[in-house]
């Protein structure tokens, strides 16, 4: 078998309509929209999820949930994602972006999944509580960031939440 030979499988490759195209093509005088109505017309049609006039499906499953428009997206890193790092390196954001472990403007959680044996400085967003006990048993530090703040912020908002009149 050589490369001129290879080619689609009979009866797989069909002419194109040319619609339009007078009455010789086959196709001509309504092009094969059929007379009259919206769709026989330019720019005619209804829009994406018309049903006629019936109640849209869209409008008769219930909707569930909630998306904040201020949720927060980490890149989530583990910490056997520092393990190549050498001992005593400060890690940030930017040195992760230059080794490739993360991509784009988003700020990088680590979590504690996996061993960490170089004792790093590491300074990011965000660190699990796990993480952070990790990091410091291996004799590096967390610089900039305080677990026990950052849950208590949490908890602080929780509560303020519940406390708010409804």
């Amino acid at each position: 078998m050589k490369l001129n030979e290879i080619g689609r499988p009979k009866g797989s490759n069909r002419n194109v309509k040319r619609r339009g195209r007078g009455p010789a093509s086959g196709h001509g005088g309504t092009s094969t929209r059929g007379h009259k109505g919206q769709k026989s017309r330019s720019g005619g049609g209804v829009r994406p999820g018309f049903e006629g006039g019936q109640m849209p499906i869209i409008r008769r499953i219930p909707k569930v949930g909630f998306t904040s428009q201020n949720r927060k997206v980490y890149q989530v890193l583990n910490l056997d994602d520092l393990a190549h790092f050498s001992g005593d390196s400060v890690i940030d954001e930017t040195t992760l972006k230059k080794s490739g472990l993360t991509k784009g403007p988003n700020p990088v959680k680590i979590l504690a999944d996996g061993e960490l044996k170089n004792p790093l400085k590491i300074k990011v967003s965000a660190l699990s509580k796990k993480a952070v006990e990790k990091i410091k048993a291996a004799g590096g530090q967390v610089i900039g960031f305080d677990a026990a703040k950052e849950s208590a912020g949490k908890t602080a908002a929780k509560n303020d939440a519940e406390k708010s009149p409804k």
